[in-house]
């Protein structure tokens, strides 16, 4: 019996997840966004995301032909250069393991709050269960929880933070990983194979050292999702970030053209999208988009990010196959990129205009 076959035998998942908060009381005006309302969420139109097909890219699992082949590359490509995002298909994880992880999320977040707290981060640290860092008394904070938790370099982990309970947590969460990884992997070769480069430049830039995470995101029922946001608007300091979305309430917007738009949800599908370091790397032809995440009234709502980052050793810059007299260089050559966009998105600033030419 492989991994995967195995989860099939796990706890069946909790009903309960929908009654884990109440939203009677009114949230602090810490919580407030700036700017006013956020509008009814039904008043945003929803986004035309593509849908790629990753068994269709080229790989050397791929059978199909050269013309289907560079049809779901050119999509790719506009996919990422105009959008920054796209919902993938075809990546070929179970859809077993995409709802036991699901699951374990769900049962994490249900535990009583004393529970939760032995898996509770340091203040000098990211990793564990609790609130992003506040770095100032203007910052906007965000309604919800989160558990993150390193996955590469595999010395990074720390496993006392990895929840015995659910007790499959951390089986899981490790299969998930090395399947997710892969398709990670597929996509490297891929973007840069739609920009006419090796397609290995992309992943050589990541050096030994590459960074994973994940993220599990519990946003809570709020009174107010006028005010307030799940998570206020960003760009990921990531390569590239893979979403498992909630399979039953859509909550994701991404911002085009000064709009923001409803992601959809698609069954059995990822949302994949640039993070800011690929979109230094594509010298701006892959764009890292703004997004946000809206907060609800009656349901809570989950998702698990994995995002996936080259060494902080590493020297980031354009390739140079990417540099033109007609698109010249954009972003300056420089490491640690995840710190800087970190501390300009607790501090409202646009991470990637700080390290502009």
């Amino acid at each position: 019996m492989d991994r995967v076959e195995k989860l099939s035998s796990l706890p069946s998942l909790s009903q309960n997840f929908q009654k884990l908060s109440t939203a009677a009381e009114e949230p602090p005006p810490a919580y407030f966004v700036k700017g006013g309302s956020v509008g009814p969420v039904e008043s945003f139109p929803i986004a035309q995301i593509p849908i790629v097909d990753l068994s269709l890219l080229p790989s050397v699992f791929s059978t199909c032909s050269g013309k289907e082949q560079e049809d779901e590359l050119e999509k790719l490509k506009s996919a990422f250069s105009e959008w920054g995002c796209f919902q993938v298909i075809g990546h070929g994880i179970p859809t077993l393991l995409l709802e036991k992880v699901r699951q374990i999320a769900k049962e994490f977040f249900a535990l009583p709050v004393e529970e939760k707290q032995k898996y509770a981060r340091d203040p000098a640290d990211l990793q564990g269960y609790g609130s992003d860092p506040i770095l100032s008394q203007e910052q906007v904070l965000d309604w919800s929880k989160r558990l993150f938790l390193n996955l590469l370099p595999l010395d990074s982990r720390k496993l006392e933070l990895w929840p015995v309970t659910p007790e499959e947590f951390r089986e899981v969460l490790d299969v998930y990983f090395t399947e997710v990884k892969s398709v990670i992997h597929l996509l490297q070769k891929a973007m840069a194979r739609s920009l006419d480069l090796d397609e290995n430049c992309f992943s050589k830039k990541y050096g030994d050292q590459a960074i994973m995470a994940a993220r599990f995101n519990h946003y809570p029922p709020c009174s107010r999702p006028d005010l307030v946001l799940g998570a206020k608007a960003h760009s990921d300091g990531s390569g590239i970030t893979v979403l498992l979305q909630d399979e039953e309430l859509e909550g994701l917007q991404v911002l085009k053209e000064d709009q923001w738009f409803r992601v959809p949800m698609v069954l059995g599908a990822f949302v994949v999208n640039v993070g800011d370091q690929m979109q230094i790397m594509s010298n701006g032809i892959f764009k890292s988009p703004l997004h946000r995440v809206t907060a609800n009234a009656q349901h809570g709502r989950i998702s698990v990010a994995v995002f996936y980052l080259p060494d902080t050793e590493i020297d980031i810059e354009p390739d140079e196959g990417l540099i033109s007299e007609e698109r010249p260089q954009i972003y300056r050559k420089l490491k640690n990129y995840a710190a800087i966009n970190f501390e300009c998105f607790q501090s409202g600033k646009i991470a990637l205009d700080t390290v502009k030419l």
